[in-house]
This record gives C-alpha cells, structure tokens and sequence, in this order.
C-alpha cells in the first residue's frame, strides 16, 4: 500500500516530500488589480509550512478579460512578479512543491468584473450572455496561458497547473454542449481538447526542464461527457507532456452519474488508464485521514485536499500524527479560521459556504 508520507518523484522538477497536495482554493484575498495581498501570501505560506507535499495557489487569471471571481489572483502582467516571488519563496522555504494554478474564467467570467464588456466563450451563449472568440482570440488565450507560465518560472515556482475543470474556457472547449465552432478548436474531441493540449505543449517548450506542468479535468458536471474525458486523461497520460493529472470529483468515491456507467466507482475510469511517468491524484472529499488512506489504496499516487486544509493548516501532519484524525467539527468559528491563516475576505467567503462558519449574532 502506497504511504502517504512517502516521496512522489515527478518527471519534471523537485519531488513531492508526500503525497499531499493542496487543493486550488478560491479565497478571494487578491486586490482587485491581481496583486497578491499579506493574507493570501500568509494563507498559501502556512500551508507549506504545515507539511503539504505541494502548495498551489487560487486560480490565478491569466488575462484580466478573464477574470473569475473578485479578488482573483493574477499572473498576466509582469506588475504580478514582486507578490509571487515572495509566495514562491516562502513556499519553498519550507519544502514545499510550489505551483501556480492557470484560468480563464470565459463565459463564467461576471459582468460587473469587465465594465460591461461580454465574456467570451467557444461559441455564443446566451445563458452567460458570452460572445464567441475570433480564431485570433483563441489563438491569444493560448499564448497568454503560455506567457503566464514563463512568468511564473520566472518568479520562482516549481511549476503551473492548467485549469481545465469547473466549467471554466478549456472545459467548455471540451465541452460539445458549449462547443459549437466549425474550425479546428470545435467539432470532434481531438478538435474540441486542441486548446488544452497546445497550452500544455507550449508551457513544456517555454519553461525549463525542471518545470512542472500538471493538469485539472472534471470528469462529470459541466458539459462533460465522462468518456471523452476518460479519453482525453488516456491521451494526455500517454503522451507524457504533464507531470501529474489532478481529478476534480466533488466526492472521490462516488457512482458516475451517467447510469451506462455506474458498474464502478467515478476514480475507477481513471486508476485503471496507463500512466506512464503521469501521476494520477483527485480531489473529492477527502477529509479524514482514513478517506487519504483509502484514496491511495484506490490507487491515486496523490491526494488533493481542500476542505480539511482550511480548517488545518497542519492536515498532512496531523494525518501523519494520527491515523484516526478527522478535522474540527463544523461549524467553525471566525476566530477559528483566523487562527488558521484566513483573512477577513476569505472568511466572509467562507461564510457562504452552508453551514461552515458559525454564524454571528446580529447587533441589538
């Protein structure tokens, strides 16, 4: 059985001290022109310092048109480098395997964050109300993620990270249901994942032989099609042009919600795909230390931890301390969280998250 306190060599740059990696946390402590603040720095820092193997970022935009939420952390601009030397620093200062997550939000990007501008999508989309990109639009987003990862080298990070799940632009390239072009981004699935892997070819060729590359797919939600993204896992595994395939499942022990496919669980459309010298981890609810132990024993190489890494900044050393941890009960109090590294933005987010933050009372 794979020991999730072992090392995890990756074919590219340094090799993780464990198999714990931190989940891409949304925590909306950015300022709003990208810069990182003290408390995003300070959050992401702790993380390191509390033993995780590798320590990623938020998604960071790559393009301010792009941008996802408020508060986002950017990487598009070289104005960016003072705030992620510093991260990368600090990150690994402590051993820590530091990575930088890459997104572009495309129609999911919100209107008041672009002064009425549309957000661009593959195709138009009313629901979003998103305009379709030029091929020259494309063709720019696909450098921009590239660009972005130059700059990120240069800032000091092990690696990057491709956000290919959750709806955002390279998931709804993927997706058929958003995808309806008629050039060689759309039609078929090697047409439709063409942005995906140019991306990650061209960071490979941009940045340094000891630079990571991982990627993140949703293999369900979003327009998805669990066979085609099964496919496009085989695809990229095979090809070896990343370093490890991050699985967003929401519940990493689930049933596909595709009833044609509910012989196994969701994780075993993808532990059974040759890997090559690709690590395979997901995300999904992983907890407790026993929900780590059994991840493994699926037969992830990695564990990516969310939840269970904002309530503890320590989760990885205190999973190793004790086989039988579990976190805090919820809900948590503010002072909780703020003991744990989050600052006020983040806790208000979490806020909205049902049932995570005690609630306050209000003033008489």
């Amino acid at each position: 059985m794979t020991d999730l306190n072992s090392p995890l060599t990756l074919a590219h740059g340094p090799a993780l001290k464990n198999r714990f990696m931190l989940a891409p946390l949304t925590n909306q402590q950015s300022h709003a022109d990208g810069l990182l603040s003290a408390d995003e720095i300070r959050w992401l820092s702790m993380r390191a310092e509390g033993g995780f193997g590798l320590t990623m970022t938020a998604a960071a935009q790559i393009d301010s048109h792009g941008i996802g939420f408020p508060g986002q952390l950017g990487c598009y601009d070289d104005a960016h480098l003072p705030g992620l030397r510093e991260l990368a620093a600090n990150i690994n200062a402590a051993g820590s395997h530091s990575v930088v997550q890459l997104h572009h939000a495309g129609m999911r990007t919100p209107h008041e964050l672009i002064e009425g501008q549309q957000p661009v999508c593959p195709s138009d989309n009313e629901e979003f109300g998103a305009r379709a990109m030029t091929l020259a639009e494309v063709e720019q987003a696909r450098d921009d993620f590239i660009a972005a990862a130059v700059r990120c080298e240069a800032a000091g990070f092990h690696g990057v990270e491709v956000h290919g799940a959750h709806g955002y632009l390279l998931c709804q390239f993927l997706s058929a249901e958003i995808n309806k072009r008629d050039d060689r981004y759309g039609g078929n699935l090697e047409n439709r994942a063409r942005l995906t892997f140019e991306i990650i070819d061209g960071i490979r060729a941009a940045c340094g032989d000891d630079f990571s590359v991982g990627l993140r797919l949703s293999p369900e939600r979003f327009g998805m099609d669990l066979m085609e993204v099964r496919e496009v896992a085989r695809r990229v595994m095979a090809e070896g042009q990343i370093d490890y395939l991050d699985l967003s499942l929401w519940d990493v022990f689930k049933t596909p919600v595709d009833e044609a496919y509910q012989d196994r669980r969701l994780v075993d459309w993808f532990t059974d795909l040759e890997r090559g010298e690709v690590r395979l981890g997901a995300a999904g609810k992983l907890t407790t230390a026993a929900k780590c132990r059994e991840a493994v024993e699926a037969g992830l190489d990695f564990v990516v931890v969310g939840r269970g890494a904002i309530l503890h900044h320590d989760f990885p050393k205190q999973v190793s301390a004790n086989p039988d941890f579990e976190p805090t009960a919820l809900p948590v109090s503010r002072a909780h969280l703020r003991q744990e590294g989050l600052g006020e933005s983040f806790i208000d987010y979490m806020s909205g998250w049902k049932g995570f933050v005690e609630a306050t009372a209000a003033p008489a």
